[in-house]
Order: structure tokens, then sequence, then C-alpha cells
């Protein structure tokens, strides 16, 4: 896989997430389907070779969110999945 650009990465970015989601949904049949519509960026960057972008849904309360690594020596894209356990304010040290 080559990336020419931070539109081009992130274009794949999203793609992969709703592969990941729709396959994820297709298997234990707990979720909806998702298109592209469904799913940000919430934040990217590119350092030298190497770029990152997380990504996440706008389904309300799936707490699903991926980070996706290039590694431009390699060529490889890598991504890990997470949902969110918890959301607690913290008020004090």
């Amino acid at each position: 896989m080559i990336i020419t650009g931070m539109n081009h990465f992130q274009r794949v970015c999203l793609k992969k997430m709703v592969e990941w989601y729709n396959a994820d949904a297709d298997i234990y049949h707990t979720r909806q389907r998702i298109n592209l519509d469904d799913v940000f960026v919430v934040w990217s960057c590119k350092t030298l070779q190497n770029y990152k972008c997380l990504v996440s849904t706008t389904v309300s309360g799936d707490g699903i969110y991926a980070e996706y690594t290039y590694n431009g020596d390699k060529q490889e894209l890598y991504e890990d999945v997470y949902k969110k356990l918890t959301n607690t304010c913290i008020t004090e040290e």
C-alpha cells in the first residue's frame, strides 16, 4: 500500500473503519451496518514518512473508535480498534 498524502490516508482510514464495523456487525448481528457518512476523523498527523489517524462513528452510544498507523518505511497500515468503557468526571487531584 502506498499512501500519497494526508487526504488519501484519511480516506483509506475511513473506508477501513466502515469495513471493520460492518464485518463485525455481520458476524455478531449486534450492530447496524454503516457507510462513509457515519464515520469521521477525530485527529490525524504526519511525522516524517509515517501517518496516524483516529476515526470514530456517529452511531449514538457505540463508543467505538479506531487508530490507524501507516509505516511509510514498510508501506504497512496497522489498525487498532477500541471501545470506550467509562466516562468519568474527575474534579479533584
